[in-house]
Formats: C-alpha cells, structure tokens, sequence
C-alpha cells in the first residue's frame, strides 16, 4: 500500500485552529425594575415600577442606553453603562422589542418619510401635518423638528422657525454626523431668513458639540458678514484657510472683501457696512454656496450669489 502523502495544506489544516467568532454587539430593549413605597403608615404599600431602554454597543465597546417614552419609541438623553451593571441590573425585553417597540419606530420613521416627501415637492402644509404628528410621537426626533423647521423656513415664517431652532440647539443629536445633510440645509435656511443671530448660535453649538472644520468657520464667517462682523468675518475666514488654504470659496471671499474695502491691502479692518456698499444684484455675496459635501442633493444657491452654485467642497459642512 502506498503511504499516504500529507501535503503542506493538511498539515496546516490540522495545525490550525479555528478562525475566531466575531462577537455580536449587544442592541435591544432592556428593561429596569425598582420598588417605590406610596401611603403612609398603616397604608403604606409597594409598587414596582417598570423602565424600558434601548440598549446599543457602539463600536468602541462603550455601551449607551436611552428611555422609551410612552409610545414606546427611544428618545431624550443619552448615557453610558458598564457591562457589569448591564448584565446585574438590566432584563432583555426581545418580544417587547418585536412586537411592540419595532413597529412603533416603523411607523414613526413612515410618517417623517412622508414629511420629507411633501416637503421636497413643496408642499408644505402637508409636510407640516406628517412632521407634527411624529413630534406628538417623540418629540426629540430629529428629522421631524428638522423638518418642521424647514418647512417653516420654506414658508418664510421666521417666529414658528425661531422655536424649532431652540428646540433643535438643545438636541445634542441634531449635531452628529448622521443628520449633516439636515444640519447644512438648516444653517443656510436660517442665514437666508435673515436669521442671523440664531445662524451664528446654531455654528457656534455645531462647535462646542463636534470637532470644527474649515467649512464651519466658512459658515460663521457668512454669518457673521451678514450681521456687519467684519473683523469677526476675517477672523474666521483665516482660520478657515489655516486648515485649509486651498480652500477657494474662503480664498474668494477675503478677496471681494478687499475689492469692495472692507480689507485694507495691509489687512486693516474698515468701518464700512454692508449697507454702505452698492453690491448690486448680482454682487450681493461671493459665489460660495454648495451643494452638502460628500451628500449631493440640492445645492444652497442663494438667487443673488454673483458665482455659480454647485461646488463640491466636501467636508463634514456644507460651505453655503
């Protein structure tokens, strides 16, 4: 009999050991108990009152829970727990989760949809309604009061947009990098309003909650310009160029500024205003609006920007 040749494959086969599991991430509704005493005296008796959260790993292991409301839908703050007190003091609900808490959230999220849709037709009384009602849901969604808000925009009423946008600079979530797109369209939508002062806390928030790119001080320096901030405009346009100095929308801007004499050639700042400039229809602002970076969709064209809309800046901020 032919001795059985064991090839260099085989041998690493049996020398190996299996691959290792990728381990799941832990996401799911959990849920709390604790016991409270009502009455007193000989009245006194116990209740055991039941909290429900949704629980999700994220990628660097940290574990965050957030509460149900009382449509069963996750939403208010955020906060993070250890594994160890995960494992003592929180239950696994998966049928509440399937049954109860999943089809509330599918619902939910149909109806936002529904808003969006009507709002990118313009029609914005019936983007209202959808958006109205998934606040009376959860009123910390963020598309929703996003979306209220730009309807209002949309509208031009400034007084209802004024008490979404303070809503919305308490929404610590309203500035994460899932909702940029909405983030950008806002901040130009209250720009063009007029609403100068709540553009400005709305950049300035962005700024305390997420780390600060050149397309952000670009923002502020627009805003700031707008409210006759001249020095406060160069200030920001310059460290805008500091991160980036190829950045040509910010480039642009510090050059008309100097064309129009708001910028000595020595870099002094003058005391001309805006509305001292005859900037003309056509010359209201350097050409510097654009579409979201890196997201597509429509661009912030402003109808008297003296350039053409459209550029791709890319970045976390859209450049308006």
């Amino acid at each position: 009999m032919d001795d059985e040749v064991q090839t260099d494959e085989s041998m690493e086969q049996e020398g190996s050991h299996p691959a290792p599991q990728k381990k799941d991430k832990i996401q799911g509704i959990f849920s709390t108990q604790t016991v409270q005493k009502v009455g007193t005296g000989t009245t006194v008796r116990k209740t055991v009152q039941k909290t429900f959260w949704m629980v999700e790993e994220l990628d660097s292991g940290v574990l965050e829970i957030q509460p149900l409301n009382k449509a069963y839908i996750p939403s208010g703050p955020k906060r993070k727990v250890a594994m160890d007190d995960l494992l003592q003091k929180f239950s696994p609900e998966p049928e509440f989760y399937v049954h109860t808490v999943f089809p509330a959230m599918q619902e939910l999220n149909k109806t936002v949809a529904k808003g969006e849709e009507h709002r990118a037709k313009g029609e914005f009384f019936s983007a209202e309604h959808e958006f109205s009602n998934a606040l009376k849901v959860d009123v910390d969604n963020v598309r929703a009061n996003f979306g209220l808000g730009l309807t209002y925009l949309g509208r031009g009423e400034t007084k209802k947009a004024d008490n979404i946008f303070e809503r919305l600079v308490k929404l610590d979530a309203a500035f994460e990098k899932e909702h940029k797109h909405l983030f950008n369209e806002f901040g130009i939508n209250l720009r063009k309003n007029r609403m100068y002062s709540q553009a400005l806390d709305y950049y300035q928030r962005a700024m305390q909650l997420s780390e600060a790119d050149e397309h952000l001080h670009y923002n502020i320096a627009r805003a700031f310009f707008e409210k006759g901030m001249t020095k406060e405009t160069v200030q920001h346009l310059q460290q805008s160029l500091d991160m980036n100095p190829e950045l040509e929308a910010a480039q642009q801007f510090l050059e008309w500024l100097g064309d129009k004499g708001f910028v000595t050639e020595d870099g002094e700042i003058t005391d001309l205003q805006p509305s001292d400039v005859d900037l003309g229809p056509s010359k209201r602002k350097p050409k510097t609006d654009a579409a979201p970076g890196g997201e597509g969709g429509e661009s912030g064209d402003d109808e008297d920007s003296d350039l053409p809309a459209g550029i791709d800046l890319g970045g976390g901020y859209q450049v308006d």
